[in-house]
């Protein structure tokens, strides 16, 4: 029996892959045997560490509607390919016959992946013996749309779930801000703090210079008004003759890829998102980024001035709220993304340079989410006791 099978699903950005894959190496330096089951499009140099990664077929949302699920070549899906990768899914499960079922997110988001969800969760249930089964879950919810689906969220965990573990720190954003039904769930619900890496030590992997303008757009899947906004508004900012990194994640189109790339000025490259982001940041000026439950971590570990834009397409709820308790404490400064445009943008960078350094590391935030999701997981597979 494997100790843990951990299902992500990343859709349009990389954040819940690579929250999983920190928490993954947690759990494998805790001894414990980890199986991750990915089924988003593939993320080069995803460190795992000892975990075991299985793919499924690739999905992706098609666009931030979240309205259609596509293949890895961008064509819709249809049922009968839906129900080939459930199949696919739940012989993973058999094969491997878990001690624990760590799903990310579900209930509480991925409903589009219902198909194969609620089919695993049955196998799972009538299991002999019966896993331990976990929702992973981040610090803020989208809001629901409609009661309904508040009350479909609760009765599929209340059916199928036996603990929900919540990655944030609830001194400073409890669930219950983004979702008030969670008070409901207090009695299996446990806070892990915050899941993040260290600040990154060494070098860049190459000769990058200090001193920079680093923007990073997380996946890219929505990334290019902000790219072109920091294009243009960098020659009426206060980092003018800075160079400029901007970073685009791979869901970024090849073809627009390549006409920012195509349209930057000398002293700006502009180049896809690399794995040694923490090395650059932690060398950098400042930050100008979206406001992502990773990114803002990794932007706090380097205790640099930060300026966030946090999606709010299709209203998207969660990386506003993050963002504004962010800014209310002092550790970055916040750009509405429906206000983003050149001369905004070179205005709050202006605004950030002038506040006071940074707090302490991470603002003050719980961070030991990944060790202490693996201390919970290692005890419900009876790794250790107590």
């Amino acid at each position: 029996m494997t100790d843990v099978l951990f299902y992500v699903q990343h859709l349009l950005g990389i954040g819940h892959v690579r929250r999983a894959a920190l928490i993954a190496r947690a759990m494998d330096r805790a001894g414990l045997d980890v199986v991750l089951v990915s089924g988003g499009l593939p993320v080069p140099g995803l460190d795992l560490g000892g975990a075991t990664l299985v793919q499924l077929p690739p999905l992706r949302a098609r666009d931030d509607s979240f309205s259609m699920l596509v293949d890895a070549d961008g064509q819709p899906v249809d049922e009968p390919w839906k129900t080939a990768r459930a199949a696919d899914l739940q012989a993973i499960y058999s094969q491997q016959r878990p001690k624990v079922l760590l799903i990310e997110m579900f209930p509480f988001g991925r409903r589009l992946m219902r198909f194969e969800l609620l089919p695993l969760l049955d196998m799972a249930q009538a299991a002999q013996p019966r896993p331990h089964i976990v929702c992973s879950l981040r610090d803020v919810l989208s809001a629901p749309r409609s009661a309904e689906k508040a009350r479909w969220m609760m009765a599929t965990f209340r059916r199928y779930f036996d603990q929900l573990l919540v990655h944030g720190d609830p001194a400073f954003l409890p669930l219950e801000r983004s979702f008030p039904r969670a008070r409901e769930l207090a009695a299996q619900t446990r806070y892990t703090g915050y899941v993040a890496e260290a600040a990154a030590a060494g070098e860049p992997t190459d000769a990058a210079p200090s001193g920079e303008v680093v923007v990073s757009t997380g996946g890219g899947a929505v990334a290019g008004p902000l790219i072109a906004a920091a294009m243009a508004a960098r020659p009426s900012s206060p980092l003018a003759d800075a160079p400029w990194r901007i970073l685009a994640g791979d869901n970024l189109s090849d073809e627009v890829f390549r006409t920012f790339a195509a349209a930057a000025p000398a002293g700006v490259v502009v180049e896809r998102a690399r794995p040694d982001f923490g090395a650059l940041l932690a060398r950098a000026r400042l930050s100008i980024s979206q406001a992502g439950y990773n990114t803002v971590l990794d932007v706090l570990a380097a205790k640099i001035p930060a300026v966030v834009v946090p999606f709010a397409g299709r209203g998207e709820t969660e990386q506003s709220l993050r963002a504004r308790l962010l800014g209310e404490r002092g550790a970055v400064t916040v750009l509405p993304e429906a206000e983003l445009s050149p001369v905004s943008l070179a205005a709050a960078i202006r605004r950030a340079l002038s506040r006071p350094p940074a707090p302490s590391g991470f603002a003050g935030l719980d961070v030991g989410g990944a060790e202490k999701t693996a201390q919970i997981i290692a005890r419900a597979a009876g790794i250790v006791s107590g």
